[in-house]
């Protein structure tokens, strides 16, 4: 009798088993997608006024309020499969861009500031979707087919900064002797990372590609600085390396013109 009464709780403990097990398994593919989304978002674009990568992790909660707020579905919310963190905001320009709302929805109603709405705001407070910088246009020059002399403009008439954030550069092509190149060009000093150029981008994978500013960026260094810029200079000796310049009341144009001499001689 006593072996008839341990079957019941054999099939409880063995069914406990296996559904600890399942939840652990969910778990772990849950956490997983989260540390995978933590470590691979290099290359999701947020939304305007996102605070830098790490720390917008840390502060954004998830709530998917600037998701409901767009008018225009462009921002999804991240699922266990996406790259992004697992239920942060992020937008596909490929897909559904940013159309640069002149009142910016998504970024008032952010309950944690992980959307700071002071980084698109001017000198008067008011707000102004141009100063966003949600990522920098890319131009691959090898399969623009302005690059190949194939007259196409729809990348820099797509842009919401036309002949600021994307110019156009005329070169003679070489080729014909008869035509242009129309090679667009971005400034990174205008361009907000909208993507409305890589939505537009005629090509079956885009040639203009918006990646995030420190992905696309590159980084001098402090010890560089433009000669002709006296402001820069200003930078450089207020950060202590300027004193290993010789004569330091030499600018560096001259202190660049005096190895010439030393070379000439």
């Amino acid at each position: 009798m006593g072996d008839k009464k341990s079957y019941p709780s054999r099939r409880v403990a063995i069914k406990k088993l296996f559904k600890g097990t399942g939840y652990l398994g969910i778990s772990g593919t849950v956490l997983g997608s989260l540390a995978t989304g933590l470590a691979a978002n290099k290359l999701e674009l947020r939304p305007p006024g996102a605070l830098e990568e790490k720390d917008f992790l840390k502060a954004c909660l998830k709530c998917g309020i600037c998701v409901e707020a767009c008018p225009y579905d462009s921002l999804i919310l991240s699922k266990v499969n996406d790259e992004a963190g697992l239920g942060t905001p992020f937008f596909r320009p490929r897909e559904i861009p940013c159309y640069m709302c002149p009142e910016i929805p998504c970024v008032p109603v952010c309950p944690s500031g992980a959307l700071d709405i002071r980084k698109l705001q001017n000198v008067s407070g008011d707000l102004n979707i141009n100063k966003a910088k949600m990522g920098l246009a890319v131009v691959h020059k090898e399969t623009c087919i302005a690059f190949w002399g194939i007259q196409c403009d729809v990348c820099y008439r797509a842009c919401p900064l036309m002949d600021e954030a994307i110019t156009l550069e005329y070169d003679k092509n070489e080729r014909t002797g008869k035509h242009a190149f129309l090679k667009p060009v971005v400034n990174g000093e205008f361009c907000t990372g909208c993507g409305l150029c890589e939505h537009a981008c005629v090509t079956e994978k885009p040639a203009i590609k918006v990646l995030p500013i420190d992905v696309a960026t590159g980084k001098v260094g402090d010890h560089y600085i433009k000669g002709w810029d006296k402001l820069d200079e200003k930078r450089l000796n207020s950060s202590g390396k300027g004193q290993q310049q010789p004569e330091g009341n030499k600018d560096a144009i001259d202190y660049l013109n005096d190895w010439e001499d030393l070379i000439d001689e």
